[in-house]
């Protein structure tokens, strides 16, 4: 089954307990929470403190995507806030092999973030360190952007470096319910949603939604 990650960027931070509420009675498989440094991307987010207070609140695994410079040193740190997957990008990362067994060291499952414009390649000798892969369908630094559409081949091919590993395969910016189909197609396992989950009236019919959806291709 297709799992659904509502992205908290997207919520509104003024009643963000209510919203996690919200999604995790939904149907929600996990919550995917942006961490920004302002330099990686030029955007400033959250910090270890509101994971802290997001960790007390739900009982839902907690995606930490880490968007920042020198992603190593901030390991442990996110791990104890309470990130259950703490993903970093490839870009990020000179040691990104260290940076992943740091990762599993400290007791969380570790990911890896692609660029749109990075090349499935750059996994080639870390596909055994990995336990999620995340393509970014946007350029990462902002909500609400556009889905790109070269995500879909992208996926494709990280499906055919994966083969019969366990290595879930995670797809965010952009994704409306339009795209679970064809991106359960390519073979993702996670997609992420922000504004097309947090922006509906109905975040739970969303989620039902999107998910129902992407297994339609899973069955046919």
């Amino acid at each position: 089954m297709i799992k659904i990650a509502p992205s908290i960027l997207s919520a509104d931070f003024a009643a963000l307990g209510e919203a996690i509420a919200r999604v995790e009675a939904g149907g929600a498989d996990l919550l995917h929470v942006d961490v920004m440094d302002g330099h990686f991307v030029p955007n400033l987010t959250i910090g270890p403190p509101v994971i802290e207070s997001i960790r007390k609140r739900t009982r839902l695994p907690l995606d930490v995507h880490l968007m920042i410079e020198e992603p190593e040193r901030w390991v442990e740190t996110y791990v104890r806030a309470g990130a259950d997957l703490l993903t970093v990008h490839a870009e990020a990362c000179p040691h990104p092999q260290r940076c992943l067994s740091q990762i599993r060291e400290a007791g969380a499952r570790a990911g890896v973030a692609l660029n749109p414009g990075t090349p499935p390649g750059v996994l080639d000798y870390l596909l055994d360190d990995v336990d999620l892969i995340l393509v970014m369908s946007v350029n990462p630094g902002f909500a609400g952007q556009s889905f790109i559409p070269s995500a879909y081949a992208k996926v494709r091919q990280l499906r055919t470096l994966i083969g019969r590993r366990a290595t879930e395969l995670s797809v965010d910016g952009g994704i409306k319910r339009e795209h679970a189909a064809p991106l359960a197609q390519a073979g993702a396992t996670v997609l992420v949603a922000g504004s097309a989950i947090f922006g509906s009236a109905e975040p739970g019919e969303a989620i039902r939604e999107m998910r129902s959806a992407s297994e339609v291709v899973k069955l046919a």
